[in-house]
């Protein structure tokens, strides 16, 4: 154990005895929101700039955003895998982060 007085807590979640500091920090974690990640791997944080790595058709809006087109300030939504974009012409576009890379 480690050295100290630190109170431990039982987690339903896990079945695990954690230390408060533990508790604390899991909780931190969870409110922090999951970490978005592109195609190849790099962290997304808000106001990023994308590019597309495959061509996608854009239900309802009748356009195809090919290769290479750059989206800018990127918004994440708390979900790991969509981003919230802009691009010309198509409002409320969410696109998946499986399918763009950190500019």
């Amino acid at each position: 154990m480690s050295g100290g007085d630190d109170d431990y807590v039982y987690d339903e979640a896990s079945g695990e005895w954690l230390s408060a500091s533990d508790v604390r920090d899991r909780a931190a974690a969870a409110a922090a929101g999951p970490e978005v990640r592109d195609a190849v791997g790099n962290l997304l944080a808000d106001g990023d700039s994308v590019v597309l790595v495959k061509d996608l058709t854009v239900k309802g809006a009748g356009q195809t955003l090919k290769v290479g087109t750059v989206i800018k300030s990127i918004r994440l939504t708390g979900d790991a895998q969509e981003i919230d974009c802009r691009h010309a012409g198509i409002k409320g576009l969410v696109l998946r982060a499986e399918f763009v890379r950190k500019r």
